[in-house]
């Protein structure tokens, strides 16, 4: 069974987007090697714990986000679709429910804008997650420039 990219209106969708000055396939590699990955992912102070990482179409992302004060926060994903080094999509099993399409455009030869798009079923939903996300996307944004930097030296 594949699981389609849902369509959305802007009033389902969180989107963030950033240029970096890194080339694209290192970008996509921090996204989809999961010993860098877990190195940023996730706002400022969080760590994770991967369980699981099977990056294809299908495979599921398992992992535990350890909050800066408390909590631990489980996190169940399927990827469903997968284009390197220019797309990675997954819809979450966990709550809150949405899909994330990542994507990946190469502007220069060092330089790739990144958007990355939460996609909700309904506006409700996205509305509550809006509240706080936007902000924290941002600090995941810079927690990926230092894992970028590390990596490319």
């Amino acid at each position: 069974m594949t699981t389609r990219i849902i369509a959305t209106t802007p009033d389902c969708e969180i989107e963030s987007s950033r240029i970096f000055n890194f080339n694209r396939e290192l970008i996509f590699r921090a996204w989809s090697v999961p010993d860098h990955l877990q190195n940023w992912w996730g706002p400022n102070g969080f760590t994770n714990t991967f369980n699981e990482f099977d990056f294809r179409v299908g495979g599921q992302w398992s992992f535990v986000m350890h909050g800066p004060d408390k909590g631990n926060y489980l996190n169940g994903c399927e990827f469903i679709k997968i284009e390197e080094p220019s797309l990675i999509a997954w819809k979450r099993h966990s709550k809150p429910l949405f899909q994330v399409l990542a994507t990946f455009e190469e502007i220069s030869e060092n330089q790739t804008k990144l958007v990355f798009k939460m996609l909700f079923e309904n506006e409700n939903e996205c509305r509550k997650v809006k509240a706080f996300a936007v902000d924290k996307n941002e600090e995941n944004f810079d927690r990926l420039e230092k894992e970028l930097a590390k990596m490319s030296s």
